[in-house]
C-alpha cells in the first residue's frame, strides 16, 4: 500500500511539474491502448472461430469454380478485412496526435513563461523554470506515448494483414 501511495505522489508530482494537459495525453493514451488491447483480443482470440467458420463455409459449398461462388469468397474476405482492420484508422489518429498533444502543453507551457517575464522580470529564474517544465515535459510525454503507439500499432497491423493473408490463402479457388 505504501509503495502505490509513493507511485501516486510520484504521478501527482510529475503532473503538478508538467500542467494540466498531460491530463489530456493520458487520455489519448489510455484509449488508444485500449483500442489497442482490444484489437489484438479481437486477433488472437476472436479472429480465429472467424477463419474456421469462414472456411467450414467455403468447404461447405458444392461449387467453388464459378464466377458466382468467387464473387462470395470475396465477400467473405472483405468482411474478414474490415472486421480486422476495425478501430485501426482511431488507433492511427490517436497515435498522431500525441505529439500535438504535447506541443499544446509546449505551447502553454510557453506563454507561462512569457507571463512569469512581463510580470515579474527575467529576474525570477524559478517562476519561468516551472514555465519551461510545463513546455517541456509534455512533449517529451507525447512523443513517449506516441512512440508506443507506433510500435504497437504497426505490428498489430501486420499481424492482421498476416491474418487475412492466411485467410486467402486456405480459401482455394479453382
Amino acid at each position: 500500500m505504501l509503495v502505490l501511495m509513493e507511485v501516486w505522489e510520484s504521478i501527482r508530482d510529475f503532473v503538478a511539474t508538467g500542467g494540466n494537459v498531460l491530463y489530456v495525453v493520458a487520455i489519448a493514451l489510455f484509449l488508444m491502448w485500449v483500442l489497442m488491447i482490444e484489437r489484438y483480443w479481437f486477433l488472437l482470440a476472436e479472429f480465429p472461430k472467424m477463419h474456421k467458420e469462414i472456411v467450414a463455409k467455403w468447404d461447405a459449398r458444392q461449387d467453388t469454380t464459378s464466377w458466382y461462388a468467387h464473387r462470395i469468397r470475396e465477400a467473405w474476405i472483405s468482411e474478414a478485412s474490415e472486421k480486422l482492420q476495425e478501430r485501426m484508422l482511431i488507433i492511427k489518429t490517436l497515435v498522431a496526435i500525441c505529439p500535438l498533444i504535447g506541443l499544446l502543453g509546449t505551447v502553454t507551457g510557453m506563454i507561462s513563461v512569457f507571463e512569469t517575464m512581463a510580470t515579474q522580470g527575467t529576474g525570477n529564474a524559478r517562476m519561468m523554470a516551472s514555465g519551461i517544465s510545463m513546455a517541456t515535459i509534455p512533449t517529451m510525454a507525447g512523443m513517449v506515448a506516441a512512440l508506443s503507439g507506433v510500435f504497437f500499432s504497426t505490428r498489430l497491423e501486420a499481424r492482421a494483414k498476416v491474418a487475412k493473408e492466411k485467410l486467402v490463402d486456405s480459401l482455394p479457388h479453382h
